[in-house]
């Protein structure tokens, strides 16, 4: 079969399942309701300085916020090689290793399996390369999904879950689709694509058409606001204006999704890091709650 037809039944065939399943009005709607919601998890990366200065005490405050789990991007605290040791931490407070961004190097021939061990050890299942400007060059893409599929071969064999995160170059147009199409349409069907919602947005592109192309890819997403310079939109979860419910029932029905992951890379004057977070967990919260 052609292709280009392939994917576009495809893709036809998903708007049918998502129309379906999340209907036209009200009374066609999924009675969504707390087993069906996916688990909130934060990106450690909102609150990078509160880590740096109090690894612990930060992590303490995520978990009275709510969060059932964390996203790791390379910080560990003091237990650098102890997974062990961060994951009995992390039961103490009640949190999870939702996944974590791997960065190349720790996915190299060199490091890869001590790079798996720890993660699997952790109990973090999801590794998610978290950029590469290859992704939006016409020709270095190709050599970076080639990269990309190996080291998945590398991570299925563990039972772990492999894939990219995006920023708003991925969706540039490329060959008549955008760049993120070609990554998600050259990778195979359990190569994680972890929509960035907010850079989704920022490019001024449809989150949820892209969790409906490729269903059950999105595992975990990344719920945030990211605005443009001199735009006064409100950069918390919530108070922003975007349809949050829509995308949170097309995650539920046709992504996968297993973790929401909130993500602060803006923070309204005089408020903290975790102060923010904060506000973006409650703003979520709310939404969800109107949902069950």
């Amino acid at each position: 079969m052609n292709t280009k037809k392939f994917f576009n039944l495809k893709v036809i065939l998903s708007l049918v399942t998502v129309l379906t399943v999340l209907g036209c009005s009200k009374s066609t709607e999924p009675n969504v309701t707390k087993q069906d919601l996916p688990k909130i998890s934060v990106q450690l990366w909102s609150v990078k300085n509160a880590l740096t200065n109090d690894f612990k005490g930060t992590l303490q405050k995520l978990s009275d916020m709510g969060f059932e789990g964390v996203e790791f991007a390379g910080n560990f605290g003091p237990y650098a090689g102890d997974a062990k040791g961060l994951k009995q931490f992390l039961n103490s407070l009640n949190l999870t290793a939702s996944g974590a961004h791997v960065n190349y190097d720790a996915l190299s021939n060199a490091n890869i399996e001590s790079t798996l061990d720890f993660y699997q050890t952790l109990g973090a299942k999801l590794l998610i390369v978290p950029w590469d400007e290859r992704a939006w060059h016409p020709t270095d893409v190709k050599e970076m999904v080639a990269q990309l599929n190996a080291i998945q071969a590398k991570v299925t064999e563990r039972n772990m879950v492999f894939g990219y995160h995006n920023h708003d170059q991925e969706f540039n147009e490329f060959q008549g689709e955008t760049y993120w199409d070609y990554i998600a349409q050259n990778t195979n069907n359990s190569f994680l694509l972890q929509l960035d919602v907010g850079w989704v947005n920022y490019s001024k592109k449809d989150a949820v058409n892209f969790v409906t192309k490729y269903p059950n890819r999105t595992l975990t997403t990344h719920y945030k606001v990211r605005t443009k310079d001199g735009q006064p939109e409100s950069v918390i979860l919530g108070d922003d204006g975007y349809d949050w419910a829509t995308l949170i029932k097309t995650n539920i029905a046709v992504g996968g999704t297993k973790w929401i992951v909130v993500e602060q890379e803006e923070y309204p004057a005089g408020l903290t890091e975790l102060d923010s977070v904060k506000l973006s967990k409650q703003g979520l919260d709310k939404i969800m709650a109107r949902l069950d």
